[in-house]
Parts: C-alpha cells; sequence; structure tokens
C-alpha cells in the first residue's frame, strides 16, 4: 500500500510557499494540484468549484485532460464528486466504477482510473467545492491519507473564500462562496433595511492554519482547553446557577463537550497533520457543522448551536480575543445573529442599524418588541444566517415580506432601494396625519396608542400623535438590566414616561416576568409547560415583595396626576382582588410617610386567559378598565404556543371563535361602562382594526410604526358598514364563516388602504 510522500506536514510547507508566490489564481492552483498529487502518490488531482448555480466546474486538474479545465461542469446531483460535495463527507472507493453515482465524462480522460478518493472543501460547514485524487490501481486510501486531503482542503477553502478565483469565472458562474442568496425566515418587524453585514457574534477569522511547530501547537491547543475547562467550571458553580434552569443545563451541555474525547482526538490528529491549533479547531468544526447542518435530527440541529460556542470559546482562548469588536460600527449595520436579548441589541449605537436579522426569534419575543420600538427592519427564523454571511456582506432586509438578501445582484438592490423611497413618501403621508383626529368616516373615534416598554420609546408620542401609552411594559426595564432595579431606579424611569407623556394618558402593566421572559440575576423554575406556569400576576402574588415595590414605585411615580396600572394575566377576580388590596396597602403606606399620592389610580386587568371571558361581569364591577392581550388569548384559545414556529401561525386569529371571544369583551365593556384596549399584534394590521372597529372597540394600542397606517384606514372606514359585513358571519352556525376573505372583499370595494 502506497502512502503520502512526506507526510501531510512536508506538503503543507510546501502550500504555505506556493501561496506565497506572486503569481497568477490559475497558476497557483495549477502548482498545487500537482503538489498534492505527488504528494498522494496519486497520478490525479482535481479542483472542482462550487459555482452561484449550484453547478461544479473543474478548475485545475493534474492528470485529467488539460482541456477540460473550465470545460467540464456538473450538477451537485450528479457523479462522484457531485455526491461529496452534496453530502459535504469524503467518499473513498477503491472500484469507483461499481458505484451506483459513478458518472464518466469522456472530455477529461478519467475513464482508465479506478480508485477514486473526494473530499469537501468546507468553510464554515458550508461547501465551496471538492478535492479529488484518483489512481489506475484499485488502491484503498487509509484514514493517514484521508485526513491529509481533508486538511489539504481547509488551504483550497481559505483560497476560494479570498475571491481570488472570482477572475477566472464567466460572469454569472463565479464561485459560489460569494454568491447572492435569498433566505427567506418569518418577518418580525416592519421595515426595509439596507446595509453591510456585522455579525453580533463574529466568528474568530483564522489567518495562520499551516505549523511551524506541531508539538508546540498541540501543547498550545491543550492549555487552551483546559483554560475553557475551567472557565466554564467556574460558570457552573456559581451562585446564580446553582439549581437547575435553562442556563445551567446549557453550560453542561458545554462541559460535556469540552470533556468529550472523540473531539479532543479530532482536534490533536488535525494538528499532528500540520495545522496549527486554531486551524485544528476550525477543521474539526467545520467538519461536524456540515455533517450536523443535514441532519434530519432537530436535537442535533440544535446541538449544533452549542458546538459552533463552545468552537469559538476556544478559540478566542488560543488567540487572546475575549469579545467583538464593536467601535467600527459602519452607518448602515444590519446585524445577523443566532439570537439576540434585548440588552444586546441595546448596546449598539442605534443610530447606525438598519435592519436585524435571527436564526432564531419570533413575533413576539422581546428583543423584536424593542427591534419595532427602535424602528428597526427585523426578520427571525433565517437558518444558517450566522453561518452564510461574513462581515461586511452587503445585505437587505424586507421585515415586512420576511425575507434577507445577502449579496443581493444589482437589480434586487436597485428595486429596493426604489421600494425604500416609495416607503419614504408613505411615511411623510402618514405624517401628515399625525394632528388629524382618528375618526372614521361616519363620526366614529377611535383612540390610537402606543405600546412602549423602554425610554428610547418616548419621542415616538409626539411623532406619532399618539392618544397616549396603551401599554407599557415595565418587565422590559428589569430584562435589560443586569441586576434587580432598585426602587429609586424604577421611579426615575416611571417619571420620565409620565413627564413626556404630558396630559396623555399611559397605562403601566405590572411585572410580567416568567415564562419566556427571564430575568438573567433570578433563578428559573423548571416548568414543563413555562407560558402556562409560575408567572406574570402568579409570581407578583406569590413574591409580594417584588410586586408591592413595583406599585409603591408606580404610585410615588404618579403623584399629583392621574396613574393607570393594570395586572397581567389574571384568571380569577380573587387574583385580582388579591393585587388590588396590595395598591391599597401601598396608598396606606404613602399617607403614613407623607408622600404625595395621583389624583386617581386607575386599576386594571389584562383579558389574556380565557377564564376570564367568563367572569366578565365579575372582573368589570371591580376593575376600572380591562385590555384585552390578544397574543395571549389567542395562544390558550387555541392551545398553540405562539413561540413554536410550527403552529404558531395554525390558527387565523380573525376567525369566528377569535372574533366572538373579542366581542364579548367588548360588549361587557360597553354594558358596564368601562373603558375596553385592546394591545397586541392583532391591532397593529389595518384588516384587523377594522374588525375591530366593527365589534366595537374605540382604543387600540400598537407599536409606532402601526400608528400611521391605522390611521389612514380608520379615517376612510365606515363602521357601521364594517359591522353589517362581519357580524352576521359571526352568527353563523354553519362552520365555513370566513370572515377574513369577507373584510377584504369590503376593503377593496370601499377602497380602503389596507
Amino acid at each position: 500500500m502506497r502512502g503520502a510522500l512526506g507526510g501531510p506536514r512536508v506538503l503543507l510547507r510546501r502550500l504555505r510557499e506556493v501561496m506565497a508566490e506572486p503569481v497568477s489564481a490559475q497558476d497557483r492552483l495549477d502548482k498545487i494540484v500537482v503538489l498534492i498529487a505527488a504528494n498522494m502518490v496519486a497520478e490525479v488531482c482535481s479542483v472542482y468549484v462550487l459555482r452561484v448555480d449550484q453547478t461544479l466546474e473543474l478548475y485545475a486538474t493534474e492528470g485529467l485532460n488539460r482541456v477540460a479545465v473550465h470545460l467540464t461542469v456538473m450538477s451537485v446531483d450528479e457523479g462522484l464528486v457531485g455526491h461529496v460535495a452534496r453530502e459535504a463527507e469524503s467518499l473513498a472507493l477503491s472500484d469507483a466504477h461499481a458505484h451506483p453515482e459513478f458518472s464518466y465524462r469522456p472530455e477529461t480522460g478519467e475513464e482508465v482510473y479506478n480508485s477514486f478518493l473526494g473530499v469537501p472543501i468546507l468553510r464554515g460547514g458550508n461547501t465551496l467545492g471538492v478535492l479529488v485524487v484518483q489512481n489506475r490501481a484499485r488502491r484503498t486510501y487509509t484514514e493517514e491519507e484521508i485526513e491529509a486531503l481533508q486538511t489539504t482542503a481547509m488551504v483550497l477553502a481559505e483560497m476560494i473564500a479570498s475571491g481570488e478565483l472570482t477572475a477566472l469565472a464567466k460572469p454569472g458562474a463565479e464561485p459560489a462562496v460569494r454568491r447572492p442568496l435569498h433566505l427567506k425566515g418569518v418577518a418580525l418587524a416592519d421595515g426595509l433595511g439596507l446595509g453591510h453585514v456585522v455579525l453580533h457574534e463574529p466568528r474568530i477569522q483564522v489567518v495562520n492554519v499551516i505549523a511551524d511547530d506541531v508539538v508546540k501547537e498541540t501543547a498550545r491547543l491543550d492549555a487552551a482547553i483546559g483554560k475553557l475547562r475551567h472557565a466554564i467550571d467556574l460558570m457552573l458553580e456559581d451562585d446564580g446557577l446553582s439549581k437547575a434552569g435553562e442556563h445551567r443545563d446549557i453550560l453542561e451541555a458545554y462541559r460535556m463537550f469540552a470533556h468529550d474525547r472523540g473531539w479532543m482526538h479530532k482536534m490533536r490528529e488535525a494538528v499532528l497533520s500540520g495545522l496549527t491549533a486554531e486551524g485544528a479547531v476550525e477543521r474539526v468544526q467545520s467538519d461536524t457543522r456540515a455533517r450536523m447542518m443535514r441532519a434530519s435530527d432537530p436535537y442535533l440541529r440544535e446541538r449544533l448551536h452549542d458546538l459552533d460556542d463552545l468552537a469559538n470559546r476556544l478559540l478566542r482562548e488560543l488567540t487572546g480575543r475575549r469579545g467583538a469588536e464593536r467601535e467600527a460600527l459602519p452607518d448602515n449595520a444590519i446585524l445577523v445573529a443566532r439570537n439576540m436579548s434585548p440588552a444586546a441589541l441595546l448596546d449598539y449605537d442605534r443610530t447606525r442599524i438598519r435592519g436585524l436579522v435571527l436564526e432564531e426569534g419570533g413575533t413576539t419575543s422581546h428583543v423584536t418588541i424593542v427591534a419595532r420600538a427602535l424602528g428597526i427592519a427585523a426578520v427571525g427564523q433565517v437558518e444558517n444566517a450566522a453561518g452564510l454571511a461574513d462581515q461586511g456582506d452587503p445585505v437587505i432586509v424586507d421585515g415586512q415580506a420576511g425575507e434577507v438578501h445577502l449579496r443581493p445582484p444589482g437589480d434586487v438592490e436597485e428595486a429596493y432601494a426604489e421600494k425604500v423611497r416609495y416607503r419614504a413618501r408613505r411615511q411623510a403621508q402618514y405624517a401628515a396625519l399625525r394632528t388629524r383626529p382618528s375618526v372614521t368616516k361616519d363620526g366614529v373615534h377611535v383612540d390610537l396608542n402606543l405600546n412602549a416598554g423602554l425610554l428610547v420609546d418616548l419621542p415616538h408620542i409626539a411623532e406619532t400623535g399618539a392618544a397616549g401609552i396603551g401599554l407599557f411594559r415595565t418587565e422590559l426595564q428589569f430584562m435589560i438590566a443586569s441586576a434587580f432595579p432598585r426602587i429609586s431606579e424604577q421611579l426615575k424611569l416611571y417619571r420620565a414616561v409620565l413627564d413626556a407623556a404630558g396630559d396623555r394618558p399611559v397605562t403601566f402593566r405590572t411585572l410580567d416576568i416568567g415564562g419566556d421572559k427571564v430575568l438573567p440575576y433570578m433563578r428559573t423554575v423548571e416548568e414543563e409547560n413555562p407560558a402556562l406556569g409560575w408567572r406574570a400576576i402568579r409570581l407578583g402574588l406569590d413574591r409580594p415583595g417584588l410586586l408591592r415595590s413595583q406599585v409603591r414605585a408606580l404610585l410615588r411615580a404618579g403623584a399629583g396626576r392621574e396613574l393607570r396600572l393594570m395586572f397581567p394575566m389574571v384568571a380569577a377576580v380573587e387574583e385580582f382582588d388579591q393585587a388590588k388590596a396590595i395598591v391599597e396597602r401601598e396608598l396606606t403606606h404613602l399617607r403614613k410617610h407623607g408622600h404625595g399620592l395621583p389624583e386617581k389610580v386607575h386599576v386594571g386587568a389584562m383579558v389574556e386567559v380565557p377564564s376570564l371571558l367568563f367572569q366578565l361581569d365579575e372582573i368589570l364591577s371591580r376593575a376600572d378598565f380591562l385590555s384585552v392581550g390578544s397574543n395571549d388569548l389567542v395562544q390558550f384559545l387555541y392551545a398553540a404556543d405562539r413561540s413554536n414556529m410550527r403552529v404558531a401561525d395554525r390558527f387565523d386569529p380573525l376567525s369566528t371563535a377569535a372574533l366572538r371571544a373579542f366581542r364579548m369583551v367588548a360588549e361587557a365593556g360597553i354594558r358596564h361602562g368601562k373603558p375596553v384596549t385592546l394591545c397586541g399584534e392583532l391591532a397593529s394590521r389595518p384588516l384587523e382594526a377594522v374588525a375591530l372597529a366593527a365589534l366595537g372597540y374605540r382604543s387600540l394600542s400598537v407599536s409606532p410604526a402601526a400608528i400611521g397606517p391605522l390611521k389612514a384606514t380608520l379615517l376612510e372606514l365606515d363602521v357601521a358598514a364594517a359591522r353589517k359585513v362581519l357580524l352576521p358571519l359571526l352568527e353563523d352556525r354553519t362552520g365555513t364563516a370566513n370572515p377574513r376573505a369577507a373584510l377584504f372583499a369590503f376593503a377593496r370595494t370601499c377602497g380602503l388602504p389596507l
């Protein structure tokens, strides 16, 4: 059995010399295949590059007919080379002709070669091409030879990624590493963003992959792994993580991977083949990522994120880089991340951010809420976005369609530039409506309020002409803080909100934490179904000190003015009674200690739990007002987790069942003479707002960007006519009524802007 002459270390040293030579890209590739063939004792060595049209082109060869270079092109579904590219796995065959996917190309003259070894050229788990060696004899390639060729492929990956080969390509057939990509996801925040990629957690770029001293590199790798393990152990010993919870589970997974012998062995083998410690980590993770990206098991795909993070942590130990440099944020930054907390987004200079792309993220996640508040176009559920994008790549974020164009061609870029100009004209039209009362054609007044939660939201009150703040999410201050906010800090925020609103009403929602809203400094409780668990008012009543401190801060902030506060997720009137008693107790405390008091305190409840639909008369005899939280109410009505993308859009909130529930609340409010507001994503869409107005809602609370479009629609709406269309459908008992279709047809007939 023949082996590699001189071994992979000699080959890598020779390759480094070739890479440094001042020659053309084609000459460099031609020299590389000659070197590899000689080192591998192979009669053929060929490099195939994946093109933008998802075909593989022969870019260089030693042994096959040279006339086939740049002439032979094959699909990724064709032949053994296509198999390697498609599966991103090495393929070693002693009798290639016997393989069912063998495909013969006469122009190459490869029919005389029996044995075949192909390895994918990978970068970040993405296939850039295929490196192949062949022999006439039926040769069994050893594990060492396969390892050597995989190591060599890393050098070619960097050459392709650098763009050096682009000059060799015909227009429209450039290497796929820089190909335009049209990625689809879920629309999170409306808007269009044109700019350049800024990776939230940028991958460490490995510059030097070829080792000078293998012994030294092995020692560096072992030392870095030791430091990584120690750092994970320290985090696990932290008091805040001493009990079970999601964060601890992640760190336990990190510790398991960091002690995995297979992972260690692969990296050490890669170093022994001639790579630097950094190159070894990059090589092993790229191979692992390529395999796991193609796995059908969602558990394995989730573990890929853990391994990516662990590899990046290890690279930071090796390079001494502890965090991302953010000083050079461009003027038109598009942030790309697997996921991001609200605090992390607010850490950036928001005046420079034009868009946000997330691999995760849902329409009601808190980073989405912050993105909307900042007016940042955002798209979530974009698979492998952080792996496909490189720092500085041009990118377009379409927050309305839920699409991302990475490295867009010129015609797409120009089309979106025109869309941006059109949106600017529309925004100018909406701005002209700012001071007009929100009154329908038949004289019905519908208040349009803002949803808010941060100081950055406050300028939107004046900018939009909102009637007030219909929902102030007090938990956002807690979620972005590193420690529990003191009463003085809460008091400062609430006063600032009331001052900014002036004489416009502000409705504060008490802490809605728990479930998916985890405070980083608060011990979490592991629950099977957190959305239905210990959260919101339940947590507040069980931890009365937490609720009392917040109520005290709100009451002090409201001194001398009217204060509106409401409790979230009330499921029974008894809960409301207990919470209202806390408000009375705090008022007594403030009087006793000589503090100023609000002129009047309005206490309300959120209708989010279906059980409250059957206690409306009881709750309205106690509450001063109600707010419908449509996000949770629809979720609980249909038992469909809104954070689960498989079922989140399964049921239509404009179905007869949901609309009947909304009508129940509106009619109960009218019956008791108590105001009812609907706050939630539902109210932010013009067609849905038409339905709500027809049901009797006279107050909506929405995101800042939604106020202009909603006002434009309401000004043209005849509510009485809409009621004639909608209400009969709610009495239909056939189960075939389609309110959405009927309302859409009505809107088109009336010329309503939607």
